[in-house]
């Protein structure tokens, strides 16, 4: 991976993925980097569907065109699909969304990019807990334990059940973080756990990641202040809706977010970045250089089957 010395004065670079895309989930199947965004462009938020795009070194991407189809492929939602999270359990990959405002939904597939299908219904519904239920995201702990975390204004989490799309609701766990706004996500190095979350709106230019600790999945949460948020200097601007991912076979983290496409954006008109996470000694996080020279890494995993399947 190569990352220079931040140069206030040299511009950012272009976008991870060309085109208008917002709260990207970046993971990894099989050997390779694959990115799961929000389609972005439309006042309002108003995409139907979701794409996913697939990569070995971060600078190529290979796009798979719409994997997931509100009007197509599920029986209750047609628009705001917004915000999705993958994962894999026994060979079968669960893709969570937000879809028509304020539902989330879970759909099924043999592959990374699908085909998907649908649960049928939502899996949280509008209304059942407190705040919005919009941006899911999945943490899959060491002991092979999922968990669901999502919310708008008011956090939650639940452990998932093993089947990954159901979970008792008397578990489900609510509390706000400081200056919490939406996108919860967490990710565990040693012993210690990481939640991070965007505060502010999307709109706004201060749109940014905070982060707290814990020993639990569960919290309670230690806030740690501000871990990414805009450069004006170099016109970057409401970096934030992030996704984190380790490196198989290392200690080398990546952080992906948006931010206001570069020149002209808003809040409806985002693109994607990545940077290094870079965790320090004493179980805390450095604050992210926001994007100034390409992140570049290969993984040496060997090409399988599935992913060739894929591709």
């Amino acid at each position: 991976m190569t990352h220079t010395d931040l140069d206030p004065g040299k511009p950012p670079v272009p976008a991870l993925i060309e085109g208008y895309y917002a709260d990207p989930h970046l993971t990894v199947f099989d050997g390779r980097f694959y990115i799961y965004p929000t389609t972005d462009g439309s006042e309002g938020w108003q995409a139907t569907s979701f794409r996913a795009f697939s990569s070995r070194d971060l600078v190529e991407w290979t796009d798979h065109g719409v994997v997931f189809s509100l009007p197509e492929d599920t029986g209750w939602a047609r628009e705001h699909a917004w915000a999705p999270a993958v994962a894999e359990r026994d060979g079968r990959y669960f893709l969570y969304y937000t879809a028509e405002r304020e539902n989330i939904g879970v759909a099924v597939a043999p592959a990374p990019t699908g085909p998907f299908k649908d649960l049928g219904v939502p899996l949280i519904s509008e209304g059942a807990y407190p705040g919005r239920a919009i941006d899911p995201n999945v943490f899959v702990d060491e002991d092979g334990a999922a968990y669901l975390y999502w919310g708008n204004g008011v956090a939650h989490v639940v452990r998932l059940n093993d089947d990954m799309v159901s979970f008792d609701p008397s578990t489900v766990i609510s509390w706000i973080p400081t200056a919490f706004c939406e996108a919860p996500n967490v990710h565990r190095r040693g012993g210690v756990y990481y939640l991070s979350w965007s505060e502010n709106d999307t709109r706004d230019e201060n749109y940014r990641v905070r982060y707290a600790t814990a020993t639990s999945p569960f919290g309670p949460w230690t806030d740690q202040g501000v871990l990414l948020e805009k450069a004006p200097g170099r016109g970057i601007y409401a970096t934030g809706h992030h996704s984190i991912v380790r490196i198989p076979d290392s200690d080398e983290w990546l952080i992906a977010y948006h931010r206001f496409a570069i020149p002209g954006g808003t809040g409806y008109r985002r693109e994607l970045a990545i940077d290094p996470l870079i965790h320090t000694p004493e179980g805390r996080l450095q604050k992210v250089r926001t994007s100034h020279e390409p992140v570049v890494r290969e993984l040496t995993h060997h090409c399988t089957t599935s992913e060739q399947a894929s591709k």
